[in-house]
């Protein structure tokens, strides 16, 4: 017996898989976006199952404040203030040697979302925010690509499992995203651990049944959970298709070909941080901004990201043309540091 039968033995007793189903499992490609507390946890079950594919996508590096539900990353990877796909990466290498971990320190945006997306047999959603996961969909349904979609706060949490041309898209679901502000986030609610665990499973099993080819036993529903106050409910959604959807009826791709292709400035909700992301492909060299800023202020440089404080704000700036512009809320006062000392 080699060292793989020994690794899945228990997955190959489980009929519902076995040994043609771990064979499946092997040759499939799966896409997990965003390396917080779903991502890690859906990036460690889809190692562990033997998925022998798996593109890790994360824009941030890792903060003491992420280890209390992050379950990859330890007091050293923050210390480090690793990029978060690198360090879920060299974790997960450590777990499963077998599988092909491809990770990308990016943002997921309407420039390089099907570049990163439209080659997998399957989605799975660990982001924090909606826009994210219009684009996604977008993709899943102009790829014909499943996706499962899940999302965690304080002690709810809610997964559904979306299948192109069968069920109802992301957007017949919802069909506009909240107002910015009017939804409670990890960083203005807080969350527990355990909702992470439980939201983490049902889209795992769902994966796996998707990958072995078990659309029998696909849940029809968008399920909620409210661990603390002990509800659980299930709505089925397979008979919500909006006749009229503009993404999986008439086939416009808004969030891939947005209008406003500008600058994108946002808000990370309740961290006192702006992003910014250039509209225009752009590469930093790092040590050429390191030895222009370090006259002016503090600089630390890693291989991934260079951060600069001045005055009462820290500036960290990634290779593909992002800044987090940490220690003000006003998108003109991050703007006018960016042109300062970056340029424009």
């Amino acid at each position: 017996m080699n060292l793989n039968e020994i690794r899945y033995s228990r997955q190959h007793l489980f009929p519902f898989i076995g040994k043609s189903g771990q064979e499946r499992l092997g040759k499939s490609r799966v896409a997990i976006v965003g390396m917080g507390a779903l991502g890690t946890a859906l990036a460690n079950h889809m190692v562990r199952s033997g998925i022998g594919y798996i593109r890790i996508i994360d824009r941030d590096f890792v903060e003491y404040s992420n280890l209390q539900r992050q379950m990859l990353f330890d007091e050293k990877d923050a210390e480090q203030g690793l990029p978060k796909a690198l360090a879920a990466k060299e974790k997960l290498n450590l777990i499963n040697s077998s599988v092909m971990v491809d990770a990308h320190i990016t943002d997921l945006t309407w420039k390089n979302a099907e570049q990163l997306l439209a080659d997998v047999d399957l989605i799975l959603d660990g982001t924090d925010n909606f826009e994210v996961r219009y684009l996604i969909n977008d993709v899943a349904v102009k790829y014909k690509i499943p996706w499962i979609y899940g999302g965690a706060v304080s002690s709810r949490g809610m997964s559904v499992t979306i299948l192109p041309e069968k069920t109802p898209c992301f957007r017949c679901l919802f069909p506009q995203a909240p107002a910015p502000g009017t939804t409670q986030t990890c960083d203005t609610a807080g969350v527990i651990g355990p909702i992470i665990q439980v939201v983490a499973a049902y889209q795992a099993t769902e994966a796996l049944k998707l990958l072995v080819g078990d659309h029998e036993h696909l849940s029809p529903s968008l399920r909620n959970f409210e661990l603390w106050q002990n509800d659980y409910s299930e709505i089925n959604v397979r008979n919500a298709k909006n006749e009229d959807c503009p993404t999986c009826v008439h086939h416009q791709y808004d969030y891939l070909d947005p209008k406003d292709k500008s600058d994108r400035v946002v808000s990370l909700c309740g961290r006192d941080t702006i992003q910014i992301s250039p509209a225009q492909d752009t590469a930093f060299d790092l040590k050429r901004l390191a030895s222009n800023l370090s006259s002016i202020g503090k600089v630390e440089e890693t291989p991934f990201l260079l951060r600069f404080y001045i005055d009462d704000y820290k500036l960290t700036i990634f290779p593909d043309g992002r800044v987090l512009i940490q220690g003000t809320d006003d998108p003109i006062t991050a703007k006018n540091l960016f042109t300062k000392y970056i340029g424009n």
